[in-house]
């Protein structure tokens, strides 16, 4: 039995994902994408925020996102979504979508760079115009 790296897993992961840059984050959301922020609490406490981004973490991605899990979001409403996957560098973020991809998210993908290539590209407010943001931020403050 031969042995994989986390390097060879990281490959194979990545050749099946088409990854987007930062720069292509703001028409990606434009088409309907949705941001997932994987990062840990702690590590969103200690690096910063991703406003607009759903907070999603690694341990229970795919039950969020699969459509025919009991555990899905309603965004999760068909294997169509287009996922964007983000971590803080772009390694997690890339095992974590081909994950997705293997539950027939064929969408799904991950952000090269992570959240230190948003944040680079003064980009980390890009997704605050999503409808499932506006949504939200209008149901907090109807609540209040």
């Amino acid at each position: 039995m031969s042995r994989k790296t986390i390097d060879d897993m990281l490959a194979e992961a990545r050749a099946k994902l088409q990854r987007l840059y930062a720069f292509q984050i703001p028409d990606a959301l434009r088409r309907g994408a949705v941001l997932v922020d994987i990062r840990p609490q702690a590590q969103r406490q200690r690096e910063g925020t991703l406003p607009g981004a759903l907070a999603i973490e690694r341990n229970v991605l795919e039950w969020r996102c699969d459509p025919t899990s009991s555990a899905a979001l309603a965004l999760a409403k068909d294997h169509d979504v287009e996922w964007i996957i983000v971590c803080s560098e772009g390694y997690t973020s890339s095992l974590a979508a081909a994950a997705l991809q293997e539950l027939g998210l064929h969408k799904a993908t991950d952000l090269v760079g992570g959240y230190k290539a948003l944040e680079a590209a003064g980009l980390l407010n890009v997704a605050v115009q999503t409808r499932h943001f506006a949504r939200e931020a209008q149901a907090v403050t109807t609540a209040h």
